[in-house]
């Protein structure tokens, strides 16, 4: 399970992340903090609560193993891929539709905390999607194999290890965000002659944000799926 959770920190969402660094700074430095704070809390779980939850676990493999699975593996992991798919695709096409909105240049302020408010609405429906699809993928595996079920009750465990304190880290997209919108509008008013007529180019860095901001999201989606994603692939692996 380690190596999993390092596996994820050099991610798109880290490389983004690392755009909105101040000048100078490593930009490693998300990639280096998410990982070093993810493997400091996995240390603890390890030597405290995943002791404790083994009994659980062993259970939910004994219990399995004393029914026969409702689907087979390989029909399971077809039909649990698709509502992946399926959940992906809403989540992805809800990042990229972007709200019809014309940027006022003598209120840039406001516009970022449209960007904020967006944000939020997105990782609130992120995150309600993705929960009820790891439960409900949970919930399958549990009916599945003994090694499925036991799968199924370690991810549990996992998700009670590090759930709220994902969602901690995630609630500092908002600042990263701002800061780099702050960076490019710096840049942009750098840039421009000071007596220089208004054009449609002023805004440009916007447009260059907003692409930005889509990305970020689009990352986000992928980061928050991985757990659910490798619970099904599992299944392409078991006999």
């Amino acid at each position: 399970m380690r190596s999993s959770f390092h596996h994820v920190a050099p991610s798109a969402l880290a490389r983004q992340l690392a755009r909105a660094l101040p000048a100078g700074a490593s930009p490693d430095a998300p990639r280096q903090d998410v990982a070093e704070r993810l493997g400091g809390w996995l240390h603890v779980a390890e030597t405290i609560q995943l002791h404790a939850a083994q009994s659980a676990i062993e259970a939910a493999g004994t219990a399995a193993a004393r029914r026969p699975p409702r689907t087979g593996p390989a029909a399971l992991h077809a039909a649990l891929s698709a509502e992946l798919d399926r959940v992906r695709a809403v989540l992805a096409r809800s990042i990229t539709t972007a709200p019809a909105h014309k940027p006022d240049p003598n209120d840039l302020d406001t516009e970022f905390a449209l960007y904020h408010q967006r944000l939020g609405d997105q990782q609130r429906r992120m995150e309600m999607s993705i929960d009820a699809l790891r439960e409900h993928v949970r919930q399958q595996l549990a009916q599945s194999t003994p090694a499925m079920a036991q799968l199924a009750a370690t991810d549990a465990v996992m998700d009670g290890f590090f759930g709220g304190r994902e969602q901690r880290l995630l609630s500092t997209l908002p600042a990263f965000l701002k800061a780099r919108f702050a960076a490019l509008r710096r840049e942009a008013a750098q840039a421009r002659e000071p007596d220089a007529p208004d054009t449609p180019d002023d805004l440009r860095w916007l447009q260059t944000f907003a692409a930005e901001f889509e990305q970020t999201l689009l990352a986000e989606l992928d980061l928050r799926l991985q757990p659910v994603t490798g619970l099904i692939e599992a299944l392409a692996h078991e006999h």
